[in-house]
């Protein structure tokens, strides 16, 4: 299969000429049924085989092999690539490496790509509610910060397809989990019935990433559970199939890139 191939899938812009992302959708696979049929992660009850496959036509597209973690609805950021034997235990990575890619899966869950404007560093982050109020994009920023050596506004973010603002209920345990109250009107939270509310993860995401020092933040308007034809939905198609996908959202430093010219 040709580079650059998968041709739904989305592709971010950033403003450095070496960085590359990609963000699959969930056409351009071989899995059947509730897969159908781009599914990127295996033991979910797909068949393996078309797993490989449809793997294998990702790494194609972007010319390189993913580094997968072990997502868990935390904070934890890893830096690539990995130490041999190291935990992949995260729900973050960044890298200044060319030719490493970092990625998030997701099937309501918020994927954030990352990367500074001169380039230097990149980052994927994979942000539920949990992880999300726990802090994981305020963790990405500090370590690629930390590794570019340079300021919140000199990143630039980029938001992806999740579960949107008129399907997202929630309970009062996540208003709480972001340290609103229940009796508040919030922007990102509105009433429902009693004791729901719907919730705007990407707004909440842009929210505090802009509240942290970000200035170029795109994205964030597509919503899996309304579009079933392009997007895995964990709600939505466990629901209606009893089975649901997995999404990537990559980003990756072109390899041979000099940055000295």
């Amino acid at each position: 299969m040709n580079r650059w191939a998968l041709p739904d899938a989305l592709r971010p812009a950033f403003g450095a000429p070496q960085v590359r992302a990609l963000m699959t959708t969930r056409q351009g696979g071989v899995s059947r049924g509730g897969y159908e049929s781009l599914n990127l992660r295996h033991g979910l009850g797909d068949d393996e085989a078309a797993v490989e496959q449809n793997l294998a036509r990702l790494q194609a597209a972007i010319g390189a092999p993913p580094t997968w973690l072990k997502q868990v609805h935390g904070q934890r950021v890893l830096r690539l690539p990995l130490a041999a034997g190291a935990s992949n235990e995260a729900d973050a990575c960044i890298t200044t490496e060319p030719g490493v890619v970092c990625a998030v899966q997701v099937a309501d869950c918020l994927p954030v790509l990352f990367a500074t404007r001169d380039g230097h560093a990149v980052g994927a982050a994979h942000a539920g509610w949990r992880g999300l109020s726990s802090g994981v994009l305020e963790a990405t920023v500090d370590a690629l910060r930390a590794a570019a050596g340079c300021a919140p506004g000199d990143i630039e973010a980029w938001l992806g397809p999740c579960i949107g603002p008129r399907q997202f209920e929630v309970g009062a345990d996540v208003l709480a989990g972001f340290g609103v109250d229940a009796v508040t009107d919030h922007p990102r939270f509105r009433p429902q019935q009693p004791g729901k509310w719907l919730a705007d993860l990407a707004g909440l995401a842009r929210d505090r990433l802009q509240a942290y020092g970000l200035e170029a933040i795109d994205g964030g308007s597509w919503c899996t559970v309304e579009d079933g034809s392009r997007f895995f939905s964990f709600r939505r198609d466990t629901r209606e199939h009893g089975a649901c996908g997995r999404m990537a959202g990559c980003i990756w430093i072109e390899s041979g890139f000099d940055f000295g010219s």
